[in-house]
Order: C-alpha cells, then structure tokens, then sequence
C-alpha cells in the first residue's frame, strides 16, 4: 500500500502520480488534499501519511510532496517510526531504500524534474532495505533516539 499526500503546491504532482500508479497496478490512498486549496498547510496531509507508514505493515509506504520538498520531510520525521527522505534521483532512492529503509519519499513539485519523478517512484517502491549488519545498527541507533525524545 502506498499512501499519498500533497498540499496545494504539490497538488498537481500528486495527482499526475495517482494516475501512474494507476497504470503500474499499484495499490493507494489518497490521504489529501483531495481538492486544490491555495490556503491549505503540508502538515495536515503530511501527517496522516506518516501516521499510516507508522502504524502499518513493513512494506506499506508513503509519498508526500510540497513545493520544495523539505517542509514535508521535516513533519513526516516527525512521527516516531518514519524514517522520510527527499530525494532528487532514482539513483538516490535506491540508496535511501537499501542503506537507511526510507519508508516515506518526499518530493519537491518545484524543484523535482518531471520527467524523472516516475523514475525516483519506481526505484523507492521497487528496492528493498539491504539489511546489511551496518545499516541495521545504525537505525537501531535513531530508533533508541526516538525512544528518548519521545
């Protein structure tokens, strides 16, 4: 399952994206924006996305998108349990996938090539976390941070 999120900057990506999804066969969820709202704030759809990947099974995901990208990364790493990365290349999310398990792609409808977000899309869905003994530690090593920051 992949759950989907966008404010009214990356709104438009986001459904461009729902109808690729749509073609690869891929199962979804639109958490919102459902409408275009110029007024709306990433946090109210980055949230809930977060809370899904947080709370679901291992290979659910999540792809959220504003305008630079950053903004929604910074509140999906908010909810314990996600581990969110903006990426730019199909080459960096393979990298985000195998070494550091990123469960949300966060995407920038500014500054991310259009004809490449398809690719970064197919790399994070379809690579899988290396579970090399380094990569393991050092998420065990955010997830006790997490434990203590609450």
């Amino acid at each position: 399952m992949v759950y989907l999120g966008a404010d009214h900057r990356g709104f438009s990506l986001k459904e461009e994206l729902k109808k690729y999804l749509d073609q690869k066969g891929y199962e979804y969820r639109d958490l919102g924006n459902v409408e275009y709202d110029p007024d709306d704030d990433y946090p109210d759809f980055v949230f809930p996305v977060a809370n899904q990947v947080a709370d679901g099974e291992s290979d659910h995901r999540g792809i959220v998108i504003c305008g630079s990208g950053v903004g929604a990364c910074v509140a999906a790493n908010k909810i314990k349990g996600v581990r969110a990365g903006l990426v730019m290349s199909p080459e960096q999310a393979v990298k985000a996938r195998e070494d550091d398990d990123v469960n949300i792609l966060c995407l920038s409808a500014d500054f991310e090539a259009r004809e490449a977000v398809y690719e970064v899309v197919e790399a994070f869905l379809n690579t899988d976390f290396s579970n090399a003994a380094r990569h393991i530690r050092r998420l065990e090593k955010i997830a006790n941070r997490e434990e203590v920051v609450g």
